[in-house]
């Protein structure tokens, strides 16, 4: 018993000191931890804003042009019927209203498609 007694006094300073040395860490790293993500903020702001997406920023126009439609397929204006056949089932998989995808997106995609068929070489 007197074992027991002893193994746990000698364990509840230990328990103690690492406890404070963890509070006393995590008091210090949220202290310094201010400085960074006011350098971080200020590099944020510095950055241009578009260099962060290279993805095309902007809604649907009224009526569908053709460069509209090669960037809602991800292709060239120019590109064949083939490479637009690709193109839309490849992004129709992904997006069609019956796997969860928008009804709105597909038609746009399919409007998308017609477009470039009609107007694309054989």
């Amino acid at each position: 018993m007197s074992e027991i007694i002893s193994a746990q006094s000698f364990a509840l300073p230990i328990i103690a000191e690492m406890l404070t040395l963890y509070l006393s860490t995590g008091r210090h790293a949220f202290r310094v931890w201010k400085p960074f993500q006011q350098m971080i903020m200020e590099t944020a702001r510095i950055i241009p804003s578009p260099s962060f997406s290279a993805y095309y920023k902007g809604g649907f126009e009224a009526k569908m042009s053709k460069r509209e439609a090669s960037l809602v397929l991800g292709i060239s204006p120019s590109a064949s019927r083939t490479k637009i056949g690709e193109a839309h089932k490849r992004i129709m998989l992904l997006n069609h209203p019956d796997k969860g995808g928008s009804p709105f997106l597909a038609a746009k995609i399919n409007e998308a498609k017609d477009l470039l068929d009609s107007s694309s070489k054989k």
